[in-house]
């Protein structure tokens, strides 16, 4: 069985707090399991590993708050449940959520008895229903081409946590290295007494940065802090090596405490990054310098866990060995990834374009649905320096009509002015692959890079990495849907490849090759991409094979399935 123990929010961490992750009971129609949580039913480390067709499944399990958290307000998260869900504590209902890739924290204290507490979760996953955002999870009962098995219910931790009326609510970290300073933003609980203190201390390798205390007056407020203590000169002046970048993953710890009349009410820690993304020329730039984007599309599946994990050591190990095979981060492909793997990437150093799971239909609540849902990814993930794109819609999926419907066309446009409205620090790509409306990237799709042997193709597909004009050649809609067009934003070839290693292997990839050949044909792809002078970035299907699909560079065991010095070696002809 796989554990998941560690502390689930790495960004947010207060020191007290009791997993109730492990087994739990799980009713099935008319049918008493046990489940392992945060495993869903459909996976093998759930303990049930079946495929089921009900919409509709309950949690239950009992627990026990410690006697020492007794005067404090006591607080259920939930990493995720897949799709909505209401909360039950001894009988009473605690709250309920929607949208199947977002936290949601409950304050339980006035349902709690203070002996054997009894938790019902009851959760909902049409699971045909093709209007809800569900990226990759299919609706039929088999899973297909690129359509896995489907995940009900709870996917990520569940935890408890006491703390104080008067707690952090949110805290984000908007670095300048222009500047050489950080934007601390912090939102406190209104119960919270005014004026409090808020005590903050910042520290780099162990050695203080900046200690300092500041009056509150009001829930929301800001502070600013020096980090590079005035020697930044306008980005030019690496500071002590303390940015943030793949080569060099500089992290900052913050610790941040809430006071009322010299009490102690709160303490969380976090950490930053300095680092600035932007794009400009027709590149995109990293810390004022211009960052080729080495990526691989990531899935987030594994054989026995589904979208979890099996460990938190597998983040890890997934990020180390993309990096050994020379990709400096990967585009999330229809999945909300953990925080742990984010926390993975900050550590690590590894780019991330984070994504939203895609509906398939498009109706006025489900772009509704999706909007809100999007919008508490972009808060819960601010923080992580590892993120440096925001990527909504994919291929046009939920918006099928929009190289000709105007609503379709205007929920694309909101969700790029959305993200900008949340977050003035990271380009913006509103649907990536084709049809795109308002984009900060020129994101194109593209498997038309000819078979062994179709030398026509492969001269079609070489000559339309030319010029944007001839990348029509090899994209399967309009690069942009009426009314928007190429107006100089960098082009990133956003996904290519998937070539499996053999046609007698069960499963399939666009193209395929022996293994003998694979190398060769891979790196004629990334010669052919390297040779562009329009191009500034790519993103290589897929990491690794997932089920069906067998077009990974690792296993669905996440092994290498070739050494990864052969593929970093065409990797590193570009710097």
């Amino acid at each position: 069985m796989g554990r998941r123990e560690e502390y689930p929010r790495p960004d947010f961490v207060r020191d007290e707090w009791m997993s109730l992750n492990g087994s739990w009971d799980f009713y099935l129609g008319d049918r008493k399991l046990e489940i392992q949580v945060p495993f869903v039913c459909q996976s093998a480390l759930s303990g049930i590993g079946e495929r089921i067709r009900e919409d509709f499944v309950v949690y239950e399990r009992s627990f026990r708050v410690p006697e020492s958290w007794r005067d404090r307000e006591i607080l259920l998260n939930f990493g995720a449940v897949d799709y909505s869900c209401r909360v039950f504590v001894n009988g009473r209902m605690a709250g309920e959520h929607s949208g199947g890739q977002t936290p949601f924290s409950l304050d339980i204290t006035g349902l709690l008895n203070w002996e054997d507490e009894h938790m019902r979760v009851e959760v909902t996953d049409p699971l045909k229903d093709e209007s809800i955002a569900r990226g990759k999870q299919f609706w039929e009962d088999e899973p297909k081409f690129i359509w896995y098995t489907p995940s009900t219910g709870i996917w990520q931790s569940v935890w408890l946590e006491p703390a104080d009326r008067a707690r952090f609510r949110r805290i984000h970290f908007t670095p300048d290295i222009d500047a050489g300073s950080v934007r601390i933003d912090y939102h406190v609980t209104e119960e919270t007494r005014f004026p409090c203190r808020v005590s903050i201390a910042v520290t780099k390798d162990g050695k203080p940065v900046f200690e300092g205390t500041m009056e509150c007056c009001e829930a929301r407020q800001s502070i600013t802090v020096d980090v590079f203590h005035k020697k930044a000169l306008k980005g030019a002046f690496h500071y002590m090596g303390s940015y943030w970048s793949p080569e060099e993953p500089n992290l900052y710890d913050v610790s941040m405490s809430l006071a009322e009349e010299d009490i102690i009410k709160d303490q969380v820690r976090s950490y930053f990054g300095m680092r600035k993304i932007e794009v400009r020329e027709g590149k995109i730039y990293l810390n004022h310098k211009p960052y080729y984007q080495k990526l691989i599309l990531d899935q987030g599946y594994w054989k026995e866990g589904l979208i979890t994990a099996p460990s938190d050591e597998d983040y890890r190990e997934d990020i180390r060995k993309a990096k050994a095979m020379g990709f400096n981060g990967c585009r999330k492909h229809e999945k909300v990834e953990d925080p742990r793997f984010l926390y993975w990437a900050d550590r690590m150093g590894f780019l991330v374009w984070e994504a939203m799971a895609s509906f398939w239909m498009y109706t006025p609540d489900s772009a509704a649905a999706f909007m809100k849902e999007w919008t508490d990814v972009i808060q819960r993930d601010y923080n992580h320096p590892c993120i440096v794109v925001w990527g909504m819609l994919n291929e046009s999926w939920g918006v099928p009509a929009v190289g000709n419907d105007r609503m379709q066309q205007a929920f694309a446009r909101s969700l790029y002015h959305l993200a900008h409205s949340l977050d003035d620090t990271r380009p913006v790509i509103s649907n990536d692959g084709w049809e795109m409306t308002d984009t900060d990237i020129c994101a194109f799709h593209s498997y038309r890079h000819g078979k062994e042997g179709d030398v026509r193709q492969q001269n079609i597909f070489r000559a339309a990495l030319k010029s944007v004009e001839a990348m029509a050649d090899i994209v399967e809609r309009p690069l942009f849907a009426p009314g928007s067009a190429y107006e100089g934003q960098p082009v990133v070839l956003s996904e290519f490849g998937g070539i499996s290693v053999s046609e007698e292997e069960k499963g399939w990839g666009y193209t395929s090759a022996g293994k003998d050949l694979f190398l060769n044909v891979y790196g004629r792809l990334i010669d052919d991409i390297y040779e562009s002078d329009v191009i500034c970035g790519f993103c290589y299907t897929q990491l690794t094979d997932v089920e069906q699909e067998i077009n990974g560079l690792l296993t669905e065991d996440h092994e290498y399935k070739f050494d990864p010095a052969g593929i970093r070696e065409f990797m590193d002809r570009k710097q």
